[in-house]
Protein backbone atom coordinates (compact mmCIF):
# COMPACT_ATOMS: atom_id res chain seq x y z
CA UNK A 1 0.00 0.00 0.00
CA UNK A 2 1.33 3.44 -0.93
CA UNK A 3 1.96 6.09 1.69
CA UNK A 4 1.28 9.82 1.20
CA UNK A 5 5.02 10.45 0.73
CA UNK A 6 5.38 7.63 -1.81
CA UNK A 7 5.71 8.99 -5.36
CA UNK A 8 3.50 6.15 -6.62
CA UNK A 9 0.51 7.61 -4.76
CA UNK A 10 -2.01 8.81 -7.34
CA UNK A 11 -3.09 12.43 -7.25
CA UNK A 12 -6.43 12.94 -5.50
CA UNK A 13 -9.26 13.41 -7.95
CA UNK A 14 -12.61 15.12 -7.58
CA UNK A 15 -15.30 12.61 -8.49
CA UNK A 16 -17.66 15.23 -9.83
CA UNK A 17 -17.75 18.97 -10.21
CA UNK A 18 -20.78 20.67 -8.73
CA UNK A 19 -21.25 24.12 -10.28
CA UNK A 20 -20.63 26.87 -7.74
CA UNK A 21 -19.11 24.41 -5.26
CA UNK A 22 -15.64 25.09 -3.91
CA UNK A 23 -13.29 22.53 -2.50
CA UNK A 24 -9.75 22.28 -1.21
CA UNK A 25 -7.63 19.12 -0.87
CA UNK A 26 -4.05 18.95 0.41
CA UNK A 27 -1.38 16.27 0.09
CA UNK A 28 2.40 15.96 0.03
CA UNK A 29 4.30 15.10 -3.13
CA UNK A 30 8.02 15.28 -3.84
CA UNK A 31 8.71 17.26 -0.67
CA UNK A 32 6.12 19.90 -1.53
CA UNK A 33 2.67 20.49 -0.14
CA UNK A 34 0.14 20.40 -2.97
CA UNK A 35 -3.09 22.33 -2.44
CA UNK A 36 -5.81 21.46 -4.94
CA UNK A 37 -8.43 24.17 -5.37
CA UNK A 38 -11.73 23.64 -7.12
CA UNK A 39 -14.45 26.20 -7.82
CA UNK A 40 -14.94 29.96 -7.81
CA UNK A 41 -13.00 32.18 -5.41
CA UNK A 42 -13.92 35.69 -4.31
CA UNK A 43 -14.11 37.67 -1.06
CA UNK A 44 -16.87 35.41 0.29
CA UNK A 45 -15.39 32.02 -0.62
CA UNK A 46 -11.62 32.52 -0.29
CA UNK A 47 -11.38 31.57 3.41
CA UNK A 48 -10.78 27.81 3.18
CA UNK A 49 -8.22 28.16 0.38
CA UNK A 50 -6.41 31.03 2.11
CA UNK A 51 -6.26 29.00 5.33
CA UNK A 52 -4.93 25.94 3.50
CA UNK A 53 -2.21 27.92 1.71
CA UNK A 54 -1.19 29.77 4.87
CA UNK A 55 -0.93 26.52 6.83
CA UNK A 56 1.02 24.86 4.02
CA UNK A 57 3.40 27.84 3.71
CA UNK A 58 4.12 27.75 7.44
CA UNK A 59 5.15 24.08 7.24
CA UNK A 60 6.71 23.65 3.78
CA UNK A 61 9.46 25.40 1.84
CA UNK A 62 7.56 24.69 -1.41
CA UNK A 63 3.82 24.91 -1.93
CA UNK A 64 2.09 23.99 -5.18
CA UNK A 65 -1.39 25.29 -5.92
CA UNK A 66 -3.15 23.02 -8.40
CA UNK A 67 -5.27 25.73 -10.04
CA UNK A 68 -6.66 23.58 -12.85
CA UNK A 69 -10.09 23.34 -11.18
CA UNK A 70 -10.53 27.05 -10.50
CA UNK A 71 -13.46 28.43 -12.46
CA UNK A 72 -13.37 32.05 -11.27
CA UNK A 73 -10.93 34.22 -9.34
CA UNK A 74 -11.05 37.90 -8.42
CA UNK A 75 -8.59 40.37 -6.87
CA UNK A 76 -9.02 38.71 -3.46
CA UNK A 77 -7.62 35.52 -4.95
CA UNK A 78 -4.77 37.38 -6.63
CA UNK A 79 -3.84 39.12 -3.36
CA UNK A 80 -3.86 35.76 -1.57
CA UNK A 81 -1.47 34.30 -4.17
CA UNK A 82 0.94 37.21 -3.85
CA UNK A 83 0.82 37.05 -0.06
CA UNK A 84 1.52 33.30 -0.11
CA UNK A 85 4.34 33.88 -2.61
CA UNK A 86 6.05 36.13 -0.05
CA UNK A 87 5.88 33.35 2.56
CA UNK A 88 7.14 30.36 0.56
CA UNK A 89 8.22 29.04 -2.84
CA UNK A 90 4.72 29.08 -4.34
CA UNK A 91 4.14 27.41 -7.68
CA UNK A 92 0.82 27.69 -9.50
CA UNK A 93 0.15 24.61 -11.60
CA UNK A 94 -2.24 24.27 -14.53
CA UNK A 95 -4.14 27.55 -14.36
CA UNK A 96 -7.16 27.51 -16.67
CA UNK A 97 -7.06 30.00 -19.58
CA UNK A 98 -9.28 32.56 -17.80
CA UNK A 99 -7.08 32.52 -14.67
CA UNK A 100 -3.91 32.69 -16.76
CA UNK A 101 -5.38 35.74 -18.54
CA UNK A 102 -6.03 37.50 -15.20
CA UNK A 103 -2.47 36.73 -14.10
CA UNK A 104 -1.10 38.09 -17.39
CA UNK A 105 -3.27 41.24 -17.37
CA UNK A 106 -2.17 42.14 -13.85
CA UNK A 107 1.49 41.25 -14.38
CA UNK A 108 1.30 38.62 -11.65
CA UNK A 109 2.58 36.06 -14.16
CA UNK A 110 5.97 37.80 -14.01
CA UNK A 111 6.09 37.46 -10.21
CA UNK A 112 4.51 34.05 -9.66
CA UNK A 113 6.03 30.75 -10.74
CA UNK A 114 3.47 29.30 -13.19
CA UNK A 115 3.83 25.67 -14.23
CA UNK A 116 1.92 23.59 -16.75
CA UNK A 117 1.35 20.58 -14.48
CA UNK A 118 1.53 19.61 -10.83
CA UNK A 119 4.19 17.06 -11.74
CA UNK A 120 6.37 19.83 -13.17
CA UNK A 121 5.72 22.07 -10.16
CA UNK A 122 6.75 19.56 -7.51
CA UNK A 123 10.14 18.86 -9.15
Amino acid sequence: MATPDDDSTPFPQFNEHIPGHIGVVQYERGGACVVVAHGAYDLHSIGPLADALQTAAAKHARVVLDASGITFADSTFLNMLLSTHRMTDLRVAGPAPQLRRVLEMTGADTVLDLRTTVEDAVT
